[in-house]
């Protein structure tokens, strides 16, 4: 039974981090709501209010979608560099994939926003809160002489139940039944749209696609498959590089066993090796990736400064 759900779940890795964050969403946006909502039920203050909680944390969350998406930085790292435009030829292919990853990255970034968005207009009571001094109804026992602005005033009123007048709570809740049906009805027109676009979308990705189903299945296996054997290849070979510096900087590396000999730094070799400096170009193909590597390399090559006398003595054994 766990191997038929592990065969159907394979490469639905897309859809189910997506609905995870859209769980996560509803369930911040519920006690977001709870803990920190609360309308001022003041002229010009309520719109201000809720469109600010309707908006910012999903305005948020879109930034937030761009910046934990490994395509992002993929996409903007290193293209100001002049070897990308030695790399780049075909101008009009590279704009075609540029659209095509950005549109990539805008719709897994979407998810969480869209979520809040549609969350919050079905609940009601951030629209409520923003709309209500705007609605045009006529109130059941009110005055019919009063003005303009006092009207605004006993509107904007009207999320807080405790600041209504008895006589106006029937025009209360039906003002409040109003706005809750304006904003349920967005929120799942929201919904419909969103599901349409993302459906048809996804029709003319396969419409316009060169492979077949089953080579498109294997074409993302074997991606999926690449990038998960080069990230461990990355991790394997850069801790092996790094191995040889520390090696050479202390005579040995953890975890060795029957370590024989070690070597003292200089005060010097400790200054070189410490400081801010990340990356040293040192030729027009190759960098530094570390003080520590810039010192190993030169200390290769026999051109860093000798160490004293005195330091050498100190090398020792166990």
């Amino acid at each position: 039974m766990i191997s038929l759900w592990l065969t159907f779940l394979k490469g639905k890795e897309v859809v189910i981090a997506n609905a995870i964050i859209a769980i996560l969403t509803i369930g911040g946006q519920q006690l977001f709501s709870f803990f920190t909502f609360s309308c001022p039920c003041h002229v010009g203050q309520n719109l201000i209010y809720g469109l600010a909680f309707l908006g910012v944390p999903a305005l948020i969350l879109l930034v937030v979608g761009y910046a934990l998406n490994n395509q992002t930085w993929r996409l903007v790292t290193g293209k100001r560099s002049p070897l990308q435009k030695e790399t780049t030829r075909n101008r009009l292919l590279h704009c075609k994939l540029i659209c095509f990853v950005l549109c990539s990255i805008t719709g897994r970034a979407l998810v969480a926003p869209v979520t809040w968005l549609a969350v919050t207009l079905i609940n009601g009571s951030y629209y409520v809160c923003a709309m209500s001094e705007y609605v045009s109804v006529h109130y059941y026992g009110a005055n019919p002489n009063v003005t303009a602005s006092e009207r605004r005033r006993i509107l904007a009123a009207f999320p807080c139940s405790q600041l209504v007048p008895p006589e106006l709570t029937r025009a209360r809740d039906e003002v409040i039944l109003l706005l809750r049906y304006q904003s349920q009805v967005a929120g799942w027109l929201l919904i419909a749209v969103v599901v349409i676009t993302v459906f048809l979308s996804y029709c003319l990705a396969s419409c316009f696609s060169p492979l077949s189903f089953l080579h498109f299945r294997y074409w993302s296996s074997y991606v999926h498959n690449e990038q998960e054997l080069f990230d461990e290849a990355t991790d394997q070979h850069s801790r092996l590089y790094a191995m040889q510096h520390v090696r050479k900087f202390f005579g040995f590396v953890p975890g060795s066993e029957n370590v024989k000999e070690i070597r003292i730094p200089s005060l010097r070799e400790w200054q070189a090796i410490s400081g801010l400096a990340f990356l040293k170009r040192v030729d027009e193909e190759h960098y530094d990736y570390s003080l520590l590597h810039d010192w190993a390399l030169k200390e290769k090559a026999g051109t860093c400064l000798a160490p004293d006398s005195s330091d050498l003595s100190r090398s020792g054994t166990f």
